[in-house]
C-alpha cells in the first residue's frame, strides 16, 4: 500500500471517523455485526453474504463500499479485516438454489448463514438496506449502509472478495465464458456467451431465459 501524504490520512482518518461516528448510536444495544451480500444481480454463480464485528473504533485505512474500491484494494483489505475482526464468516447460496427459491430468499439465507456462523453472538445487526427474516438478533436496516457505515462495508468486502475469487475459479472450469473478467454479470461478451455456448452448469436458469 503506497503512502499517503499527512493532508490526504488526515482526511481518510477523518472520513472513517464518520462512518465509525455514524454507528455509535447504536453502540448503546451492545456489539454490532454488519452484515450485506455480494451477487444479487449476476447471471451466473452463487450469492455470498458477509457478517463481521470489529473492535470498538477499529482502523482500517480505506474501508468502504467494496463496489468503490479496486480489486487490488479490495484484497488488501479482506485480509486487514479477517486479522482485526473480533468475528467474521461468510454464508453462501449456489446458483441452483438461487432458481428453486429465488434470489431475495436466497440472499436472505446466506446472510443467516453468516451471522450464524459468528463465533461470537453480536447484540444489533446493521444490514445494507434489508431487513432479514428469522434472524432472533435486532436488526436495522440501512440504505447505502455500505458507505455508511464500517461495519457493513466491511461485510460488504468479505461477501465481494470470497465471491469474486469463487468465479475466478469457475472461470478454470469454463473458460469460454469470462467469468474471470466480469464475475457473471451480465455483460455483452456473457451474453454473446451464452447465446453461443448455451448455459454452463453455475448459470442461474431463472435469470437468462430469454437467451436460451
Amino acid at each position: 500500500m503506497r503512502k499517503l501524504s499527512e493532508e490526504k490520512l488526515q482526511a481518510e482518518r477523518n472520513r472513517l471517523e464518520q462512518m465509525r461516528q455514524y454507528e455509535h448510536i447504536y453502540a448503546v444495544y451492545g456489539r454490532i455485526g454488519g452484515v450485506d451480500e455480494a451477487g444479487r444481480g449476476p447471471l451466473a454463480g452463487p450469492v455470498v453474504a458477509g457478517a463481521v464485528i470489529l473492535p470498538e473504533d477499529c482502523e482500517i485505512l480505506f474501508l468502504n463500499d467494496s463496489k468503490k474500491l479496486s480489486e487490488k484494494r479490495r484484497e488488501e483489505l479482506f485480509d486487514e479485516i479477517r486479522d482485526k475482526a473480533v468475528a467474521w464468516n461468510v454464508g453462501l447460496v449456489d446458483y441452483d438454489v438461487i432458481d428453486e427459491i429465488n434470489i431475495l430468499q436466497a440472499t436472505y439465507e446466506a446472510m443467516r448463514q453468516a451471522i450464524s456462523g459468528l463465533s461470537v453472538r453480536p447484540d444489533i445487526l446493521l444490514n445494507d438496506a434489508v431487513t432479514i427474516p428469522e434472524v432472533d438478533i435486532s436488526q436495522v436496516p440501512i440504505i447505502k449502509g455500505d458507505a455508511k457505515s464500517v461495519s457493513i462495508a466491511a461485510a460488504s468486502i468479505l461477501a465481494k472478495v470470497t465471491r469474486d475469487r469463487l468465479m475466478i475459479e469457475y472461470d478454470r472450469l469454463y473458460p469460454e465464458y469470462g467469468f474471470a473478467k466480469h464475475k457473471g454479470y451480465g455483460t455483452a461478451a456473457h451474453i454473446a456467451a451464452i447465446r453461443t455456448y448455451g448455459p454452463c452448469p453455475i448459470h442461474r436458469r431463472t435469470f437468462i431465459k430469454k437467451w436460451i
